[in-house]
């Protein structure tokens, strides 16, 4: 069992920026393909980045390309989310997702086996 706890979200003025960390418990989170995904108020979660287990391989949806990194240190059993330039568009929920497996990233919510929490972001135009 993985659990994910995000933090760093905020309200923020648009043009502005957030990074976004997601922490995870156990021993194999290198292991872990990750993800972050959003939601916006009625509407359905939707993929914004993902990291191979070894940082090898990102991928960015691309509303977000240019202005999103997704990273990762193994060494913290951390994944992040830098966010410049943000978009009152952007103003969601944030959730961090765990793969149980494979070797590359994933795009689709059920290629994920775990989730954290989530966290708010709110940019202001």
């Amino acid at each position: 069992q993985v659990q994910l706890v995000e933090s760093g979200g905020g309200l923020v003025q648009a043009g502005g920026s957030l990074r976004l960390s997601c922490s995870a418990s156990g021993r194999t989170f290198s292991s872990y393909p990750m993800g972050w995904f959003r939601q916006a108020p009625g509407k359905e979660r939707e993929f914004v980045a993902a990291v191979s287990r070894n940082a090898g391989y990102t991928y960015n949806t691309d509303s977000v390309k240019g202005r999103f990194t997704i990273s990762r240190d193994n060494a913290k059993n951390t994944v992040y989310l830098q966010m410049n330039s943000l978009k009152p568009e952007d103003t969601a929920v944030y959730y961090c997702a765990a793969r149980g497996t494979g070797r590359y990233y994933y795009t689709a919510v059920d290629d994920y086996d775990y989730w954290g929490q989530g966290t708010q972001v709110t940019v202001s135009s």
